[in-house]
């Protein structure tokens, strides 16, 4: 292939693969495939002859895609993630490209380097001491990019392993290496990597596997038994791998406890924190690293969970020297002039040659940022969560062990044989991939959340299979698709029932999602809360809101229906209102302060005591001079109306009839008989439509609203003639006096003047708008006045 070939078919392999990865959720997870397929589609032996490119990519889709367990589907769900991303993608290619190998300092200053710096930048972000890191030209710790956690461990095994062979030859110089190594042992929790295990048989030392505790932890306890027990025996204890997020459940060994006996007992304590590490990046994960300042060596996966494409595997060590001690090899040929002056890792390794993954780790932090990163690792284990509750809802499933970051284990309730046929079955089926573990005897199926593409409903579609085929199983095992779980009927208790059984019960009507399908819930306790919190809540979200009153027919319409509505409506609705409220006039006073109310305070404030100032009251006003023997009026029925469905009394009272008085002040109008006619007369025989009094009145559509407000207050003023018709000739003289006040925020008052073209009426606050008004007061200055003690508004307000 040629430049020019290779630029055209470079760029037609980057949209395959953006291509691939953009689609990849339409591909069949897991393959149906059975061991040997492929020897059937490919040729015995290699072409003698170059092949065209397009053909060799043609074979790539045909036979290569349909074999392959696609690791970045959402899909999977087996092992732990191998994540890649553009960037990682991108600083591979680079990679492959300059091909350059990083063994020492002079091969590749800037590769060695650059890993450098990149693995100081990750050990600040994990929160790691700074004895790891390589910051300083004396500090003897740092860290190195190894191609895998397996890799890692046993590096960090044989590094401990020389150390602990040279403290014996001093001791025992009689002796020679290969009987010392005899006396050996090293410790691991039951529940620690296989590649722990693999480790020990390439080191030539025993393994011995701590039982962990109820969580899957290996406690420092258990470790200190083991480790007094084997001394006694003429063993020396040298090196304790202990695990941060293991295989099986994602369980953390307690690292300071584990730490402590390492120190007292010297021996080199490894960190395996291959998957988990990735989330201590996120802080509030960091409580799992409790310890780590008393650990040897660490090592985590950036392949995994951080989008880096594998290999590349960051581990740290406290003491460098430990590594050039053991794989140290000095041959002319990879000498040079800078030799111990920086950095060769080809003494931190067991190959020699060394990639340069740096790069893509580089390209990762930079182009993702901790935020970026933070937010990945946030979503997985919010998924995580949101998987863990839907096993715990279906009764015929279990979590065995605490979900821990993005992980969770589960299973079918019974024997092992349903999980594992459940397993089975799922794999076979291909739209899911996952894999078991098994751990106290328990066979589990682990779910991990592996895929940055994954989303909400790429969980549940694969819960809906999982439930799918647990179904089908458990109708061939146990001919029901609850199996042997037993399911009981809630019996269904009325409400009648209900307030039978608790007089204190009370109810809330809750809508649900799907419409006509309302629930009774118990309501008793719905409103227990903080006063203070909600208080402080409802100042910052006031202090929020626009200044701006909401003013159409419309809206007065709305706001009325509301206040005279039995119904709840939304919270949009009502806060149409509190604009309103807050906007226009104080709100009612808490009881408390009815003794202030009594004892001098303003005009507004006594008329904050009326109703709501987007409904009129129809009240019943004594007249100055009259009697203080005269019939008390009653309040206003509490119970209000719907305007357009009641038909109003006038009793022939016309507008030339009576005085309107428009009083700003008060924000209300009042409505006296001059006399000619009485209210009261003829009340079931003459009934007065809202168009007449538009006509009378020349208003038009836009304040018709009031006007349905006005004829509310004759309805209510008729009934109470109707209810005291017996003392009407004792109280005629009086009754004629009566007035008629309808209330309402200032505006609405200067709409009505306005209006107004004809009939008599006075105005008896001529002051301008600026002083009338209220609304200069900041809403901040509402919310502090609002009463802790009931959360009525005081009124009071300071300057």
């Amino acid at each position: 292939m040629e430049h020019a070939e290779f630029r055209v078919k470079a760029k037609e392999m980057v949209d395959y693969i953006a291509d691939y990865l953009e689609n990849i959720r339409e591909r069949r997870v897991y393959p149906g495939v059975q061991p040997g397929y492929l020897h059937k589609l490919l040729p015995t032996e290699a072409p003698q002859q170059p092949e065209k490119w397009d053909d060799i990519f043609k074979d790539v889709e045909e036979h290569i895609m349909p074999g392959l367990v696609h690791w970045q589907s959402p899909h999977m769900h087996a092992y732990f993630p191998a994540l890649t991303s553009y960037p990682s993608i991108m600083g591979d290619m680079l990679s492959s490209a300059l091909n350059v190998l990083c063994f020492t300092w002079a091969s590749s200053p800037a590769g060695t380097e650059l890993e450098t710096i990149a693995m100081n930048w990750l050990g600040k972000l994990l929160g790691l001491p700074d004895c790891f890191l390589n910051e300083k030209n004396d500090s003897p710790g740092g860290g190195v990019i190894q191609t895998t956690a397996s890799e890692a461990t046993l590096v960090s095994l044989l590094a401990a392993r020389t150390r602990a062979l040279m403290e014996l030859a001093k001791l025992n110089p009689e002796l020679q290496s290969s009987e010392l190594l005899g006396h050996l042992i090293c410790y691991c929790s039951d529940q620690a990597h296989s590649s722990v295990e693999k480790a020990g048989l390439i080191g030539l030392v025993r393994m011995r596997y701590i039982e962990s505790d109820e969580n899957q932890s290996m406690r420092g306890a258990q470790l200190e038994e083991a480790i007094i027990s084997d001394k006694a025996k003429g063993l020396v204890p040298f090196w304790v791998c202990a695990t941060l997020g293991t295989t099986g459940s994602v369980a953390f060994d307690n690292l300071r406890e584990v730490g402590q006996v390492c120190e007292k007992h010297s021996a080199w304590l490894h960190v395996d924190a291959a998957y988990a590490g990735s989330a201590f990046i996120c802080p509030e994960y960091r409580h799992w690293l409790d310890g780590v300042e008393l650990a040897d060596s660490f090592a985590f996966n950036p392949s995994k969970w951080l989008m880096v494409n594998f290999d590349c595997t960051a581990m740290w060590v406290k003491d460098s020297t430990a590594l050039h001690r053991t794989f140290n090899v000095n041959p002319i040929y990879l000498r040079h002039e800078n030799s111990g002056k920086a950095i060769d890792y080809m003494h931190w390794q067991i190959p020699l040659s060394r990639r340069f993954r740096a790069l893509k780790l580089w390209f990762v932090l930079r182009n993702y940022g901790v935020s970026g990163i933070q937010k990945h690792i946030r979503e997985s284990v919010r998924l995580a969560q949101k998987f863990e509750a839907l096993v715990l809802a279906d009764q015929r499933f279990e979590i065995p062990q605490p979900r821990n970051l993005g992980m969770v284990a589960f299973r079918l309730k019974g024997d092992n044989a349903l999980t594992e046929r459940l397993l089975k079955r799922l794999n076979a089926r291909g739209f899911i991939h996952a894999v078991p573990a098994c751990f106290k005897g328990i066979y589990v199926i682990r779910f991990t959340v592996t895929s940055q593409r994954t989303t909400n409903q790429d969980i549940l579609d694969d819960w809906n299979e999982i439930k799918t085929v647990a179904k089908e199983i458990l109708i061939d095992v146990f001919g029901s698709e609850n199996g042997n779980i037993i399911v009981p009927k809630k019996p269904r208790i009325s409400l009648k029932e209900t307030r039978e059984l608790n007089a204190t019960f009370g109810t809330s009507l809750l809508l649900a999602n799907s419409p006509m399908s309302p629930k009774i819930v118990n309501g008793t306790h719905a409103a227990i809360c903080d006063y203070e919190q909600v208080l402080t809540s409802c100042a910052q979200t006031f202090a929020q809101l626009k200044m701006e009153p909401k003013d159409s027919p419309e809206m007065r319409r709305r706001i009325r229906g509301i206040k005279m509505c039995g119904k709840k409506f939304s919270l949009d609705s009502c806060m149409d209102m509190v604009q309103g409220l807050m906007m226009e006039q104080p709100l009612p006073l808490c009881s408390e302060d009815v003794e202030d109310i009594s004892n001098g305070s303003s005009p507004g404030e006594r008329s904050s005591l009326s109703l709501s100032p987007v409904t009129s009251s129809g009240t019943i006003k004594q007249d100055s001079n009259s009697d203080s023997n005269q019939l008390q009026v009653p309040p206003t029925p509490s119970r209000q109306y719907r305007s357009k469905s009641v038909d109003v009394s006038l009793t022939g009272l016309k507008l030339d009839d009576a005085k309107i008085t428009i009083d700003m002040k008060n924000s209300e109008i009042i409505i006296t008989p001059t006399g000619s006619k009485n209210i009261h007369e003829s009340v079931d025989n003459q009934k007065a439509v809202l168009c007449d009094i538009e006509e009378k009145l020349n208003i038009g559509d836009k304040i018709t609203q009031a006007f349905e407000n006005f004829q509310d207050g004759l309805q209510m003023l008729s009934e109470y003639r109707q209810n005291n018709i017996e003392d009407k000739d004792d109280n005629k003289s009086d009754d004629c006096n009566a007035k008629l006040t309808i209330r309402g925020p200032g505006s609405y008052i200067k709409k009505l003047i306005q209006q107004f073209s004809e009939g008599p009426f006075e105005t008896e606050d001529p002051k301008p708008e600026s002083e009338r008004g209220i609304s200069t007061q900041s809403i901040r200055d509402r919310a502090d006045a609002i009463c802790k003690k009931c959360l009525h508004y005081k009124g009071k307000i300071s300057k």
